[in-house]
């Protein structure tokens, strides 16, 4: 860990409990004043019952140096138009707003107020590494944030935050565990920066659960062009022990295949090591990009939350893009963030659909999820559900509702299970010491 400070909101208290005990629900925790500022929408305007729609937001980073998630918001737009074109639900058509957060704290908090301004009844399905900034706004106007990516811890203890999958937490913990069996010496290559500082912790829980000593944490700038000295390092660290094959595990998101091109040129004058990572820096498409079968990812075990992109339970999705998205070339089916936004709007149309004819605005959002709904996604994640029985006992992963990974490996250049059906990782992340 780096001496940076971690970031967390003040404006809600970050939610701690001992293991065991449940937390109040969000609804209890935030106060929502009467005046229609501070409960998102009020009827008869958008997003209320005497309204003919209902007014979410989407954001994701697009066009920086570093993490670009375009495919949300697109699939975001795409859902909407699919769900107007059928009649809307309960004959409410959806209206989705978009916001390019630009990998940046003051646009990200930016996004969260134009969200508040709108009066939008849920921020659905995002991404934002600025957890810090844009939740202070968001929970001022009391709004729900559905379905964000995971990819800060602190999405997992605020109080308006529902998440859909266990995030990074999950993954690196999840990709722990499987590497405790099948690898010696682990180097784990991830970005500088205050959201890379929370991985080394992560991934050595899932190594600990499995028995195996610590991985070697390696920073790396997280927007640079060629990574040829922290690859050549990495290799040196993982085959320090001649007796057992270690593995190099890249946590880079978007520049993870410039450093596996930087690592398939270096490996030649190493001996042989194994690659991993977790869905986010490696998808189908980056394998293609990379050369298939006979590129550097041939033989990886990769960590994901949701079942193989191949697999039939993402039809629906598959066919929502087909209909409404044909040459989007914006949203890959195999992304993990397009997925979340997937199984983000299958939360939301849950909610809706529960409410029914009565007023949706932001406090019925949140009134409905905290009073026990159960969401259903076709298989692709267990049934998700809010209750304050349903939350992981970890201060540090309050709201953490679904620990469940699948483990894949790429096999003839194409990201097959590893073993069948999730493994949840909720003991191995209560366990997890983060500090």
């Amino acid at each position: 860990m780096t001496g940076r400070r971690r970031f967390r909101t003040t404006l809600l208290p970050t939610l701690t409990r001992p293991a065991g005990r449940a937390l109040l629900p969000a609804g209890a925790l935030v106060a929502c004043a009467s005046l229609a500022a501070g409960c998102g929408v009020v009827p008869g305007t958008t997003g209320g019952s005497g309204g003919d729609s209902v007014t979410v937001m989407t954001w994701a980073p697009e066009d920086t140096r570093a993490a670009n998630k375009p495919g949300m918001p697109a699939m975001a737009r795409a859902y909407a138009r699919w769900v107007n074109a059928n009649g809307g639900i309960n004959g409410r058509k959806l209206n989705v707003l978009t916001c390019n957060d630009g990998d940046d704290s003051v646009t990200a908090a930016k996004c969260a107020r134009r969200a508040a301004k709108e009066n939008v009844v849920a921020v659905v399905g995002s991404y934002s590494q600025h957890s810090g900034s844009f939740f202070p706004p968001l929970e001022g106007a009391g709004i729900p944030y559905i379905g964000g990516y995971g990819v800060t811890t602190t999405e997992f203890t605020r109080a308006l935050s529902y998440p859909v999958n266990g995030g990074q937490p999950a993954l690196l913990a999840g990709l722990g565990r499987e590497l405790a069996a099948q690898c010696g010496p682990v180097t784990l290559v991830r970005p500088d920066t205050v959201a890379g500082d929370e991985l080394p912790a992560l991934l050595n829980a899932g190594l600990r659960a499995g028995g195996h000593e610590d991985a070697h944490d390696q920073r790396a700038a997280d927007d640079a062009n060629e990574y040829s000295a922290q690859a050549d390092r990495a290799l040196s660290r993982s085959s320090a022990d001649p007796a057992r094959e270690g593995c190099v595990v890249p946590a880079l998101g978007e520049r993870t295949d410039i450093f596996m091109d930087s690592f398939r040129r270096a490996r030649e004058s190493h001996p042989a090591v194994r690659t991993a990572a977790v869905f986010g820096s490696v998808d189908q498409s980056v394998i293609d990009a990379g050369g298939g079968k006979s590129g550097p990812y041939e033989g990886a075990y990769v960590t994901g939350w949701y079942p193989v992109a191949s697999d039939p339970r993402w039809n629906g999705m598959k066919k929502v893009i087909n209909e409404q998205a044909f040459g989007d070339n914006r949203i890959d089916p195999e992304d993990a963030g397009v997925q979340t936004t997937w199984v983000a709007y299958t939360v939301l149309r849950a909610v809706l659909e529960k409410i029914g004819d009565g007023e949706v605005s932001a406090r019925t959002v949140r009134r409905t999820l905290d009073r026990g709904l159960t969401v259903h996604t076709g298989g692709l994640t267990p049934p998700l559900r809010w209750r304050t029985s349903d939350l992981l006992a970890s201060s540090d992963f309050a709201r953490l509702v679904n620990a469940d990974v699948t483990q894949q490996v790429v096999r003839q250049g194409r990201l097959v299970p590893a073993t069948k059906g999730f493994t949840d990782m909720a003991k191995t992340l209560e366990n997890a010491d983060t500090d």
